[in-house]
C-alpha cells in the first residue's frame, strides 16, 4: 500500500513539475505574413510592364521574401524573309510587316543586402518562363503565320525602395535573365534544339531558325514602379 501511495505522489509530482517547466517556456508569437503588391515599366528583352505580389514572413526564420511576377512584353520578333524560309517556303512576295510579344512568368526569391548605402535593396534570384509569339505578315504575298516558343530560364537582379509614404514605395531595379533553349514552332513546322524536327524544310535546321527568329535568349532588365504595402 505505502509502495504505491509513493509511486502514485511520485507520479504527481513529476507531472506537477512538467506543468511547471511548460509555462515557463517562452510561446511564440502567431506569424504575421506581409504582402506588397508592385507594378513596374521598362525594359527587359522588350517594353513593357510587370505585375507582382510578394510575401514576407510567412515562415518562422526564414529570411527570405517570396515574389511571383507577370511580365507582358512587346518586342522585335526578328527577320520576316528568315521567319518565311525556314517555316513556309522561299517565295518573296509581300510587303512584310512583324510583330512580337512575351508572356514572361517569375519566381524571385529575394535576400535584403547593404550596398552603396542604400538602406531598403534586395538581390533577387530565382526561376523564369517564358512564352514568345512572333507574328509574321506578308502583306499582298498571303502568308500570315506565328512563330511561338516556350522556354525555361533563371535570373538575378538587384532591387532598391524608397518610401514615398507609410505605405507606398518608389522601386527601382535592374538585372539579367538567361532562357535556355527550346522548341520553335510555326504554321506546321518545328525545330527543336536537340535535332527534332517536324516537317522541317529541306536545307534549314534549329541553327537557322534560332538566327531568324528574336525568341528570349540572354536578357538585361531595368523597371521602375510603384510599390504597395498591405
Amino acid at each position: 500500500m505505502k509502495r504505491t501511495v509513493a509511486i502514485a505522489f511520485a507520479l504527481v509530482m513529476l507531472i506537477f513539475s512538467l506543468a511547471i517547466a511548460d509555462e515557463k517556456k517562452p510561446v511564440a508569437s502567431p506569424l504575421k505574413p506581409s504582402f506588397r503588391g508592385t507594378f513596374q515599366a521598362g525594359y527587359g528583352g522588350g517594353t513593357g510592364g510587370q505585375a507582382s505580389i510578394s510575401v514576407a514572413d510567412f515562415a518562422r526564420d526564414f529570411p527570405l521574401i517570396m515574389r511571383f511576377g507577370i511580365a507582358y512584353l512587346g518586342t522585335d520578333p526578328g527577320n520576316p524573309a528568315g521567319a518565311r524560309i525556314n517555316f513556309i517556303n522561299d517565295a518573296t512576295n509581300g510587303t512584310p510587316e512583324e510583330s512580337g510579344h512575351i508572356w514572361d512568368f517569375r519566381l524571385d526569391f529575394m535576400y535584403p543586402v547593404h550596398w552603396l548605402n542604400l538602406k531598403r535593396a534586395y538581390f533577387l534570384a530565382g526561376p523564369r518562363y517564358s512564352r514568345f509569339t512572333g507574328t509574321f505578315n506578308f502583306v499582298g504575298g498571303n502568308e500570315k503565320f506565328d512563330v511561338t516558343a516556350n522556354q525555361l530560364g533563371l535570373g538575378v537582379g538587384v532591387e532598391s525602395y524608397f518610401a514615398m509614404s507609410n505605405r507606398m514605395d518608389l522601386v527601382m531595379g535592374g538585372g539579367v535573365d538567361n532562357y535556355f533553349n527550346s522548341k520553335l514552332s510555326g504554321h506546321d513546322t518545328a525545330y527543336s534544339p536537340g535535332g527534332d524536327y517536324v516537317n522541317g524544310r529541306d536545307g534549314y535546321s534549329y541553327s537557322s531558325a534560332d538566327k531568324a527568329i528574336n525568341q528570349p535568349k540572354i536578357e538585361f532588365r531595368l523597371m521602375m514602379g510603384i510599390a504597395y504595402s498591405f
